[in-house]
């Protein structure tokens, strides 16, 4: 039925109730019926019968009428393609998948559309599949949006959770990704409480770096070039040195604007290891997995950068209890090209809720397959031809014989440098890398 036939019938059962009779309260107003005309006045009992089949018809005729608004309501808001008024939202989450390259970052710049970053898609993606009204795209916060980490430049993701608002359209999933590019997929969605947020419910999280092993290569005796082959004696050297950031380190050193006493700059390292090699178009790649409560911004770029400026041979084993120390060192920053945020883990709250019977555990088993095809498709291929075209790494490696570990901001910088005093730095403990 459509909105102009329901309108005439409400009309015409409104003209079958007989003559209007106003609505006084939460109460329709019953009058019997006036003598005059000849008429004779009926008996008391008489009248009140009439008056109660009279009130009983205004009241049927009333409600009637009022259901018959709302249906007109509902279609004519279903005819606009806007989902009725009433549909809740709900707190959710999203496991997001995407190839950074193209992208300036994860993080949306409001009022910027210069740079393009992963959430413009999303959200462009989210209002055109009817999951959030349009003014809470411009802005952001009325969906009670956050994401896990603020991954930089270039850099992808196979695991990154997002929590928000949004009206539960049927097909969702299938909905945003039909309005988002390739190289974006959610891949999975789960119900969470009304408070979570995703960046302070996070206990940790899981990035890799995948390099060539070219990078390892030794400045004196290897080749440096595509034909290296990691060997099991410098996997184990490798290994060996970035066991060593596991624990509480103070990483003062492997990001900008931080004091050496800022309690912040103090961060908890779980796991840190290198992965057997394997060989991709001709050249051989491995991949460094790094798990950590947080990390700061260039902070895993850092801690990669200084591991393979050892092995190659540029600086010494004690370069990285120094530093950890008080003093300014210049860390070698490798390329962002290889960095991926692969997990992020929610033990506290699956401990709480998970198993509560009415939320799901945040563990994303059923995703993984899809996860792992995600790398093979977009994120892989993406590292293997970029690096093979544009040779980041090759060119970042071509700056370690110069590279001088023990220069200050300042020299680093240039002589116009305003450089914070210890005490100063960058507040927010957010990842960026």
């Amino acid at each position: 039925m459509g909105l102009s036939s329901l309108r005439a019938a409400a009309w015409a059962l409104r003209r079958a109730s007989g003559p209007w009779t106003p609505r006084l309260g939460p109460r329709l107003l019953c009058l019997p019926p006036m003598a005059g005309n000849g008429e004779a006045l009926a008996p008391a009992g008489a009248r009140q019968e009439q008056g109660t089949k009279a009130c009983s018809g205004w009241r049927g005729a009333a409600r009637t009428w009022e259901e018959t608004a709302q249906q007109a309501k509902k279609l004519k808001s279903s005819e606009d393609g806007e989902p009725p008024r009433k549909l809740p939202k709900r707190k959710i989450v999203l496991l997001v998948a995407y190839s950074g390259k193209g992208y300036h970052g994860m993080q949306r710049n409001a009022g910027s559309s210069q740079f393009k970053t992963i959430e413009d898609d999303l959200v462009s993606a989210l209002v055109r599949s009817g999951c959030i009204p349009e003014n809470h795209g411009e802005d952001m916060r009325k969906m009670s949006f956050q994401r896990c980490a603020r991954t930089d430049k270039g850099v992808s993701a196979a695991g990154q959770v997002v929590s928000l608002k949004v009206w539960l359209v049927d097909d969702i999933l299938d909905k945003i990704n039909s309005h988002l590019p390739s190289q974006i997929r959610i891949l999975g969605l789960k119900r969470v409480t009304g408070g979570f947020n995703s960046k302070n419910k996070c206990d940790a999280r899981t990035y890799f770096y995948m390099l060539p092993t070219f990078a390892f290569a030794h400045k004196d005796h290897d080749v440096q070039d595509e034909t290296y082959r990691l060997s099991a004696d410098t996997l184990r050297h490798v290994n060996r040195l970035l066991a060593c950031y596991k624990g509480t380190h103070n990483f003062h050193n492997f990001t900008s604007q931080k004091g050496p006493r800022e309690p912040s700059a103090r961060r908890y390292i779980l796991d840190m290891f290198c992965e057997e090699p394997f060989v991709r178009e001709g050249m051989e790649f491995a991949v460094i997995k790094v798990k950590g409560q947080s990390f700061m911004t260039h902070q895993i770029r850092k801690m990669v950068g200084l591991v393979v400026a050892i092995v190659k041979g540029y600086a010494p084993e004690s370069e990285l209890e120094r530093s950890w120390g008080e003093a300014k060192v210049d860390v070698p920053k490798a390329p962002g090209l290889g960095l991926v945020l692969e997990r992020v883990h929610f033990e506290k709250y699956n401990q709480r809720f998970g198993r509560d019977g009415l939320h799901e555990p945040l563990d994303w088993a059923r995703e993984e397959a899809e996860a792992a095809a995600f790398k093979e498709q977009h994120i892989y291929p993406t590292i293997i031809s970029t690096e093979r075209h544009e040779r980041s790494m090759a060119q970042w490696l071509s700056t370690l014989p110069v590279h001088n570990f023990s220069a200050t901001t300042l020299a680093a910088a240039g002589p116009d440098t305003k450089v914070p005093s210890p005490l100063e730095g960058s507040e927010g403990d957010g990842d960026s890398d």
